[in-house]
């Protein structure tokens, strides 16, 4: 299986199985931005060897002062982390919840953080019929049965945004809520709808940012959160020391200031979401609304994911067993969104594939 680690972008397990060398699969399956890492980044890895003779700073000072100025919150609210993951699991472990409500689908590792304390779920399973947004009702009703609200905004895998309707009514419930925001960099309204400026004055919102998935680069591990200091201070005191490396810290300072690459990127997935969308409809495929790089579809009758991930694997394409998350069918599976050429290729391998 390719998901046997419970993540999509596993090129390791999809050579071994399929007989290709890594570079030669076309990646539907993990969510990276495909323009690739900013062009600093080799000048980082090149310029910055010299310096892992030295421990990395232990309280990532330069990286928190350059989110602290780029994203207009204060330094003391911000704690840097080994990737989103790391934050998730230190920040369960923190606020120790009886029982954590969960929209599914949602990302695997919300989850597995919360059985690590031997903690119960709520879930909300997100319907179809409303395209997979998440509702009022839906909040109103786990609220009598959770004391924690942890959410994707936007959610992984349906990709979308909460409403701000439903934002408001979170944040007047007087519950703690862990917002996932590691896609909402690639929303171009991304100041307007975060609610990072809200959780360092909020005792009970913690908000978790990836700067792997934007800036592609999963191999170095680095993610931020938002709370208030307090909060913040508590969460440091779980994480191990040095978590955040040398490289990753000087990385994540250059690929802020890289505005263009940030602009170019918005500007590209605006177009490209669209062109994509048509095309798969064009195809009988159920293509649910996505507000970031990743779409949600459904197939056509007849057609399975586990099939046809099979089928496109041995192709070299890639994509991501949605059937996996709770809460999906077999009819469902989860696909980037990449540059024309390769979704034209897509376009291309799943029309000889599908039934």
């Amino acid at each position: 299986m390719l998901e046997q680690y419970g993540h999509g972008g596993d090129l390791v397990t999809a050579a071994e199985t399929y007989g290709y060398a890594k570079e030669q699969f076309i990646d539907f399956s993990s969510n990276m931005n495909p323009w690739g890492c900013p062009t600093s980044v080799e000048s980082i890895l090149t310029e910055t060897w010299k310096e892992l003779v030295h421990y990395p700073d232990p309280a990532v000072r330069k990286l928190r002062q350059t989110i602290s100025d780029f994203y207009d919150v204060p330094v003391e609210s911000i704690l840097v982390g080994n990737g989103a993951a790391e934050l998730i699991d230190l920040t369960i472990r923190a606020i120790v919840p009886k029982v954590t409500a969960l929209a599914r689908p949602c990302f695997s590792e919300y989850e597995e953080a919360i059985s690590k304390i031997n903690r119960e779920t709520f879930d909300i399973y997100l319907k179809e019929n409303n395209e997979f947004e998440l509702q009022e009702s839906d909040i109103q009703y786990a609220a009598n049965y959770c004391d924690l609200f942890f959410l994707g905004h936007p959610n992984n895998p349906t990709g979308r945004l909460i409403s701000q309707s439903v934002l408001q009514l979170l944040l007047n419930l007087n519950h703690p809520i862990v917002l996932d925001e590691a896609f909402i960099d690639f929303v171009p309204e991304e100041k307007q709808v975060s609610l990072m400026n809200q959780a360092y004055q909020s005792n009970n919102l913690f908000v978790i940012r990836s700067m792997t998935k934007f800036f592609a680069v999963p191999g170095i591990r680095l993610g931020f959160m938002i709370a208030h200091p307090e909060w913040i201070e508590k969460i440091k005191s779980l994480q191990v020391q040095w978590s955040v490396n040398t490289l990753a810290q000087s990385i994540g300072i250059s690929v802020l200031q890289d505005h263009p690459y940030i602009e170019k990127t918005k500007n590209w997935l605006l177009q490209e979401r669209l062109w994509f969308t048509n095309q798969l409809s064009g195809l009988d495929i159920k293509v649910y609304p996505s507000d970031t790089n990743y779409l949600l579809i459904q197939l056509p009758p007849l057609n399975d994911v586990k099939q046809l991930q099979e089928k496109l694997a041995h192709r070299g394409v890639l994509v991501r067993d949605a059937s996996l998350f709770k809460g999906l069918n077999s009819t469902f599976c989860r696909i980037a969104i990449r540059l024309r050429e390769h979704n034209e290729r897509f376009i291309s391998e799943i029309k000889q594939v599908l039934l």
